[in-house]
């Protein structure tokens, strides 16, 4: 019987990899994603398509209205920045960072993954090819799992200590695509894009649009995104 693993799915790029390479590693993998008032909700439409067309063994959408509070441009009215080339990202924190938003989905992944008797926990964070967010640091990680590990019951029991698995955490995007391509993901299917249209289509100027379309010419690879 494959090992239950939660892990954490947005719909977006690095997520869809990390889907394919749990479920490759054999793990039986029950997905999470969260339905936060994120104005690019589109994203919840690719994350159901991923988890369809990779088979993972489950897919939970959590509604968690991060917009009662704001504070960034993915949950409150604010414009997304947008840029010509990934030269002229900005630096330092975006204002697209969501305040504790990976420590908030993490908590809510152990307690599922408490549940289903789960030690694994995936999440797609990225220290390379990332918008400078505090939360998808090593350090951030490190400190999350040894957290968790003091806070369940299998854990300080000694049954089922929790490992938190970042395996792109080193890997830049290029990297990240050409790994995902070698294990069939479907690129099409993902939505990276923090300011979509109401169809889905990216725009093709914010951060995270810039770092995937740099991320398929690094990889020489066609991009199959679908911009505006």
């Amino acid at each position: 019987m494959s090992k239950p693993a939660v892990l954490l799915l947005s719909g977006g790029l690095d997520s869809a990899t990390l889907a394919a390479i749990a479920k490759a590693d054999g793990y039986a993998v029950h997905a999470l994603s969260f339905a936060y008032g994120q104005r690019h909700s589109v994203e919840l439409t690719a994350a159901r398509d991923i988890a369809a067309s990779l088979k993972l063994t489950s897919h939970r959408v959590i509604d968690l209205d991060l917009r009662a509070f704001g504070g960034s441009a993915l949950t409150a009215d604010i414009d997304v920045p947008k840029h010509d080339s990934v030269e002229d990202l900005d630096e330092g924190i975006p204002i697209t960072y969501v305040p504790a938003r990976n420590t908030v989905f993490l908590s809510i992944a152990l307690g599922l993954a408490e549940v289903l008797e789960a030690s694994d926990i995936f999440i797609g964070v990225n220290a390379v090819d990332y918008s400078g967010y505090p939360d998808c640091r090593p350090e951030f990680i490190a400190a999350f799992e040894a957290t968790a590990n003091l806070a369940t019951k299998a854990a300080v029991e000694g049954t089922a200590p929790i490992k938190l698995h970042t395996p792109l955490i080193d890997l830049s995007k290029a990297d990240i695509i050409k790994r995902g391509t070698g294990l069939g993901v479907d690129y099409a299917k993902t939505i990276s894009c923090y300011d979509p249209d109401e169809t889905g289509a990216a725009c093709g100027r914010c951060d995270s649009c810039l770092l995937r379309r740099q991320g398929f010419e690094n990889a020489g690879l066609p991009d199959p995104t679908r911009y505006q």
